[in-house]
């Protein structure tokens, strides 16, 4: 029987509501993307050995950074839940707040004493000894960045848990000419500013990265929506049961981040064993990849949120609503992205490699064969990606960082290695891996969902 009026009203109503709060998340994670291509491309007027060292250095602190931003997302379902519970709570919402900040210092601390000591760990790597010097000098100071980073991510989760994400996009663009800036007047000695050279890089991210903080910040005291929530009162104020509970739900996102940031490390460096060209078609891929994910990462972090409120106010229909419009989203949204990699590849492939010799010509035909199956595997990537974002809105991370691990390691990075060698699909093979890891995560955590949501909606609790 087709559904009623009343019924498709309230479909129609929830995906305005998920877009609506989807787009500027979007836009947000792009813009993030914007400030480390502007760091690679000041780099690269310094030459190939700065690039070098900067890359060393930014896949170092990129560890670390991408961990630490999975825990620090768990805010979102944390005050989504509240405000499902008590639409117009504040003094809980202030107190898990205030945890947010406690739990970023918690995490910055001990990278910090790690990236001090990054040079002999490049070595234990057995990185290039002066380019493992020169990163580590970058890292130096690159690495107090993470502090203001990290709550800042806090302060952008609470904005888009409380649906209103524009200031986090404003806020996210205007950063971007402030690093560009800093950058350029730093990194060259512009304006008779001191020439710091490769370090003017970990200067410029550090004053980018305050900024972020410091400018939502201003918005959290100032805009009349958020100031009665008084969300700076007594943020010294220690809640350890409310700090347990975020590291409880947090931690589990950050490992699973960081599965799936590793094994996508680990076919980088199998890519690379089969030359210079299969490694930058690779890297081309991967890039054109990470855009089209901006998409279901923007969608997965509404959808946690539409989610999460629904699940705070116990009403089983809403969570399956909203988890079921940001499923539909996703599959068209992947499909969507998918046709564009299929129908226009060489044009994408032009944005990152332009010459006509031999080499290139040969780079462009493996991206364009890599392409074909990291467009396939862009319906798996944003079903996990939307889904696991589902769950999380249900405060449920511990199985499906399992899940990942299983999914990316047990079974992707295994057949990353099998399709590549033993079956001698190359680079391509790699991609298959990939794809196949992916889908079998994207398999796993629908199973998941289908198995909570069918049986019953978890009543929220409050465990303080």
């Amino acid at each position: 029987m087709p559904p009623t009026r009343p019924a498709l009203a309230v479909r129609r109503a929830e995906i305005r509501a998920t877009l609506g709060l989807a787009g500027p998340l979007i836009v947000t994670q792009l813009a993030q993307m914007a400030l480390s291509t502007v760091d690679v491309l000041l780099l690269g007027r310094l030459g190939p050995d700065a690039v070098a060292a900067g890359a060393l250095a930014v896949n170092l602190y990129n560890a670390f950074m991408l961990f630490g931003v999975g825990v620090m997302t768990a805010v979102m379902p944390l005050i989504a839940r509240e405000r499902g519970r008590m639409r117009h709570s504040v003094r809980d919402v202030r107190r898990t707040f205030r945890q947010t900040l406690w739990v970023a210092a918690t995490l910055a601390v001990p990278i910090w004493i790690v990236l001090w000591r990054a040079e002999p760990i490049l070595a234990l790597l057995g990185q290039d000894p002066a380019l493992s010097h020169d990163a580590a000098r970058i890292l130096r100071v690159l690495m107090w960045s993470l502090l203001p980073f990290f709550a800042f991510v806090g302060l952008r989760g609470f904005v888009a848990a409380m649906e209103r994400p524009m200031w986090t996009l404003v806020v996210g663009l205007a950063a971007i000419p402030v690093d560009a800036a800093v950058g350029a007047v730093l990194i060259f000695g512009l304006g008779g500013a001191p020439r710091l050279g490769l370090v003017g890089v970990g200067w410029a991210t550090l004053v980018a990265t305050t900024f972020l903080f410091v400018a939502l910040s201003a918005v959290l005291i100032f805009d009349r929506r958020f100031r009665r929530y008084r969300l700076f009162g007594r943020f010294w104020r220690f809640d350890a049961a409310r700090w347990r509970d975020f590291l409880r739900l947090g931690l589990p996102i950050g490992l699973m981040v960081a599965f799936e940031t590793t094994v996508f490390n680990a076919a980088a460096f199998l890519a690379g064993l089969f030359g210079t060209t299969t490694l930058a078609a690779h890297a081309i891929t991967l890039q054109i990849s990470a855009l089209a994910f901006m998409i279901p990462l923007g969608l997965a972090q509404a959808v946690t949120i539409r989610v999460g409120t629904a699940f705070g106010a116990g009403d089983r229909d809403g969570v399956r609503l909203a988890g079921g419009t940001g499923y539909g989203l996703a599959v068209l949204c992947m499909i969507t992205t998918a046709s564009v990699m299929l129908t226009f590849p060489d044009a994408l492939i032009a944005l990152f490699l332009a010459g006509s010799d031999a080499e290139v010509a040969e780079t462009r035909a493996l991206a364009r064969s890599f392409l074909i199956v990291a467009a396939l595997f862009q319906l798996v990537d944003g079903i996990q990606t939307v889904t696991a974002g589902m769950l999380r809105g249900l405060h449920d991370t511990r199985v499906p960082m399992i899940v990942a691990g299983v999914g990316y390691w047990g079974i992707g990075a295994v057949a990353c290695w099998a399709f590549a060698f033993p079956l001698g699909f190359a680079g391509r093979g790699i991609w298959m891996g990939l794809a196949l890891g992916l889908g079998s995560v994207a398999l796993m955590l629908t199973l998941r969902w289908c198995r909570i949501v069918g049986a019953r909606t978890p009543q929220p609790q409050n465990t303080y």
